[in-house]
């Protein structure tokens, strides 16, 4: 399977656990703020402490289980805008997501039940909700009774527990916005207005994320749901336009004067007034006709408008008086009603609406794409941030994959924190900021093991991260990633250059259990000879055995080789490697940055696999992924 974008995980580490619910989400899910409940299931013991920033002047990259990041990370009312786009397959259908059991020959359809199947995960999420009581509880009780425990109903949980951990996390001042599909949109609706409150939703945004295409029986799907919630009626808004088409420029902005291109737009608006708006002007009585003076704000006005002192306290006569002399009352050749002249240049263009068709998806050339399956174009993120945020404040995405959300805070000055539990994607993330040349020491990245306590709890959480974490610990540029099915003894790839025997092949296997013993040396021997590698190294947790050393250094040394004596199998630990006690290698030279091509994917959802330039000889064998250390980041 390919890397695919956070899952956030649902269990965590064993131990009791403690949960407090914030101010603003007590009431909603039915605890007071004072109020701890001990809940018994394997998610560590986290504790809350209400205020203060969260991040402090310094950003945070999380690697890790959202839900636990939530919990034990991130402060009581310190993030101001949060945008999450969880996981979910576009592509699946009501049969697959609603299937109780049996296979499903789809691949597709099979990414989405290993991750989103009913287990203990989902069980102790689903017990979290009930335990949290509330109108929460009683939704998602009752979605279980309808549901049943199927990839659904599994989705659910999960994403209510965090949603729960964000409505804490989030200011009074603050908003939330939730990427989804319209496959589950409905579910989380109902589920957003027991936690956040059926008053405090304030759009449903539709994002037109594809052209038009067909589909039997139906019209065809082309837009994505974006959930906008506020933690309460005193939300940060600004205005954000979006610059107006063609069409309608050639359509309204038709008649020019000596002070530019305008369209002429009501001076009036529905409904009578008892002030100076609803009297007479120029012999016409608005009031007769139900409706009232309306002026232009003065962000529709031209810059060349210099306002007379004492304009604000003016009458609504006065002022259309003023804006008569300076020619900007037009007075239509058929009809008595005047209006004013909108020039061009005093037009930012239309406020922001519900229904997004400007901001294009991101196709196989544009600029920014990584080939990541869920990446969003980064100019969609700098419209959510523009309206609901400002410079300064804190943007958390708790699902951050490829980044997105980072690099648009970055840019706009916002404080940000992301959180993945894939370590592909952080070290993506890492990638697009020192490409934006943002400073290492700007930002902090949290969850990696720097100990081999840190190491052991990694491997325990998630073997397959802490395979891919170990590979690039030892240098490997290209990974697999195999989460069902054999790996075939390949966890990473190193090249070399080899003198005149050409390019040189190192295979990397990582083991990550406790017991260890002779049989995998013997395997990664088999693999060495397979692929025709010229070395091997095996990665282990533990301390290998004398029958494990014995059989390595039976391997003997590489056969052509540039550079002296290079023992072909060598067996190095995590430990050794976090003390930098690395493994006899020849001189690994830096290789070239890989060219993001572009090429057709045989599924939606599939990571692409990335190609190096044209002549260049080191580069991913058939099913790698590439380390976004040597990304060409645009």
């Amino acid at each position: 399977m390919p890397p695919r974008a956070s899952r956030g995980g649902v269990g965590g580490a064993a131990g009791a656990r403690t949960y407090r619910a914030g101010p603003f989400a007590a009431n909603r899910i039915g605890l007071n703020h004072s109020e701890t409940i001990d809940l018994e299931h394997n998610l560590g013991k986290f504790v809350h402490h209400p205020g203060g920033n969260g991040v402090g002047e310094m950003n945070k990259l999380y690697f890790g289980d959202n839900l636990d990041v939530l919990r034990e990370k991130i402060k009581d009312e310190s993030v101001d805008l949060i945008y999450l786009d969880p996981p979910f397959n576009s592509d699946a259908n009501y049969n697959v997501l609603f299937k109780h059991g049996g296979t499903v020959s789809q691949a597709q359809a099979e990414a989405f039940r290993d991750t989103w199947d009913w287990g203990d995960h989902a069980e102790h999420a689903y017990d979290d909700i009930i335990r949290a009581n509330g109108d929460v509880a009683l939704v998602v009780s009752g979605f279980r009774k309808w549901l049943g425990e199927n990839g659904m109903m599994a989705y659910l949980a999960m994403i209510t527990a965090r949603i729960i951990e964000m409505r804490r996390v989030l200011k009074p001042t603050g908003s939330m916005y939730l990427h989804c599909d319209p496959t589950a949109s409905a579910y989380l609706k109902v589920i957003l207005d027991a936690v956040w409150g059926h008053e405090n939703f304030r759009n449903e945004v539709i994002w037109k994320r594809t052209q038009a295409h067909g589909r039997a029986k139906r019209w065809g799907p082309i837009h994505d749901n974006i959930l906008f919630y506020s933690a309460s009626d005193k939300y940060t808004w600004n205005r954000v336009y979006e610059k107006y088409n063609q069409s309608y420029l050639d359509s309204h902005y038709r008649t020019k004067d000596g002070n530019g291109t305008y369209q002429s737009v009501t001076l009036d608006g529905p409904g009578t007034r008892t002030g100076s708006s609803g009297q007479p002007w120029r012999g016409i009585d608005p009031t007769r006709k139900g409706r009232h003076w309306e002026l232009p704000p003065d962000r529709a006005l031209p810059d060349w408008f210099k306002h007379p002192p004492g304009y604000p306290e003016m009458s609504v006569q006065e002022r259309l008086d003023i804006l008569e002399a300076a020619g900007i009352v037009y007075w239509p050749p058929r009809g008595k009603t005047p209006r004013y002249k909108r020039y061009l240049s005093a037009s930012a263009g239309n406020p922001i609406q519900d229904m997004i068709t400007d901001i294009d998806p991101i196709n196989s050339q544009a600029q920014e794409r990584l080939r990541y399956p869920t990446q969003k174009p980064i100019a969609l993120l700098e419209r959510i941030l523009g309206a609901s945020s400002n410079e300064g404040d804190v943007v958390l995405d708790p699902f951050c994959g490829c980044g997105t959300t980072i690099e648009a805070a970055e840019r706009m000055k916002r404080k940000w924190m992301g959180i993945d539990v894939t370590h592909y994607a952080v070290t993506l993330i890492e990638g697009r900021l020192k490409s934006m040349g943002a400073s290492q020491n700007s930002y902090q990245v949290a969850g990696r093991p720097v100990d081999l306590a840190g190491a052991r709890e990694l491997a325990a959480r998630d073997k397959h991260q802490f395979q891919w974490w170990a590979a690039w610990r030892l240098g490997a540029r290209w990974y697999r990633e195999e989460k069902k099915g054999a790996d075939r003894g390949i966890d990473g790839r190193m090249m070399f250059k080899n003198g005149p025997y050409g390019d040189g092949l190192i295979i990397i296997s990582v083991k990550g259990g406790e017991n260890v013993g002779v049989q995998m040396v013997r395997d990664l021997r088999g693999v060495i000879e397979r692929e025709g590698a010229e070395m091997g190294i095996l990665i282990s947790l533990t301390d290998p055995t004398g029958p494990m050393k014995t059989e390595a250094a039976a391997a003997g040394y590489v056969s052509k080789s540039a550079h002296g004596r290079v023992p072909r199998l060598q067996i190095v630990t995590i430990e050794e490697i976090l003390e930098g006690k690395m493994p006899k290698l020849p001189p690994l030279p830096q290789p070239d940055r890989i060219e993001r091509t572009a090429r057709r994917k045989q599924f939606k959802d599939q990571m692409e696999l990335l190609l190096p330039f044209a002549g260049d000889k080191v580069g991913p064998a058939k099913g790698d992924f590439v380390d976004p250390s040597i990304m060409a980041f645009a």
